[in-house]
């Protein structure tokens, strides 16, 4: 028998849908632009705000509010922390779904 079954592992922060594709996004760009990351997950800007807070919280990401020119401007970045969570992430839920009978 394998290893144990478990789920426990998964990071909640990250599980969530939005936090998960904030995550995956940032995984590749490492920073993007808030109305950059509203747009390609097709979110409200008060859902996305609250889902970002979340993933600063745990010191996943960082938001850095600045200007362009005479434009407010905010980008998130993926901290050296949320990297990590996010393969710890993707290396539990992969074990999980490698030791499904179902698959």
């Amino acid at each position: 028998m394998g290893p144990r079954f478990d789920i426990g592992r998964i990071d909640d922060v990250i599980h969530g849908r939005l936090r998960l594709g904030v995550m995956a996004y940032l995984a590749n760009a490492e920073v993007a632009d808030f109305n950059e990351l509203k747009s390609v997950l097709e979110v409200t800007q008060g859902n996305l705000s609250v889902q970002l807070r979340k993933l600063e919280e745990a010191g996943y990401v960082t938001i850095e509010k600045g200007f362009l020119g005479r434009k407010p401007r905010t980008q998130v970045r993926i901290t050296p922390e949320g990297r990590k969570a996010f393969a710890a992430y993707l290396d539990a839920l992969s074990q999980v779904i490698g030791q499904n009978p179902a698959a």
